[in-house]
């Protein structure tokens, strides 16, 4: 062999060794395989995506809550206090065949379409008196607490006419006013109520009870006197 075919075999191995390590290092160095491309996956997941999807079900919770609180409107469940306009006010004697009208039971009806309250106890005038009628206290059924009436329920105060007092006179008219929730009070304007007889032979002996749902309740505590 001459030196200069030598040196072509040589100059051919040398290329082909050449061509051989450099093949890894054009994978590595390769456009689709570049480190700067790496991130754009784990973006997706940074945590600044996680925090704007936690205020987002934070929100939706208060929404939810004030639902509920919506819900749970005290004036909804408020029952209004019974008017004149909302009653069927009646007297009539006890025991009904009686000769004196000394023992009036006042009955109250829910004539309306909705449920009211009626509170303590009748602000009650018998015909021409300086004032109403004195309460009996302790006939309070339950701690000041309104009778409740719906449509067409009735609530009583029996009516004391004559005590057997001084200063006894003719009453041709009785008037209730109704208190309101307040102890003391009084709401809207005098009711008349119809007469049982046509002439009262009242004193200054008169009683009035709290309203009650029972009408014998209120009845005991004046047909004694």
């Amino acid at each position: 062999m001459s030196w200069k075919s030598y040196v072509l075999g040589a100059a051919t191995v040398a290329a082909l060794l050449a061509s051989t390590a450099c093949e890894p290092g054009a994978t590595a160095g390769s456009d689709d395989a570049k480190p700067s491309d790496q991130p754009s996956a784990t973006n997706s997941a940074t945590p600044g995506g996680t925090a704007s999807a936690t205020p987002s079900g934070s929100s939706g919770d208060t929404g939810g809550s004030d639902g509920n609180g919506d819900g749970g409107n005290g004036d909804s469940g408020t029952i209004a206090a019974c008017t004149g306009d909302d009653l069927a006010v009646s007297a009539t004697k006890e025991p009904a065949d009686s000769k004196e009208a000394r023992h009036l039971l006042l009955t109250v009806q829910n004539a309306g379409d909705k449920t009211c309250n009626v509170y303590h106890y009748p602000y009650v005038k018998i015909g021409d008196a300086k004032g109403t009628t004195p309460v009996i206290k302790d006939s309070d059924p339950d701690s000041g607490k309104p009778v409740t009436l719906a449509p067409g329920d009735e609530a009583y105060a029996a009516l004391l006419v004559a005590g057997g007092a001084m200063d006894d006179y003719e009453a041709n008219s009785i008037t209730l006013t109704l208190h309101s929730s307040r102890l003391g009070s009084k709401a809207g304007d005098p009711i008349d109520v119809p007469m049982p007889v046509d002439t009262l032979y009242a004193d200054d002996g008169q009683l009035v009870t709290y309203w009650t749902t029972a009408s014998g309740y209120a009845l005991d505590f004046i047909t004694s006197k």
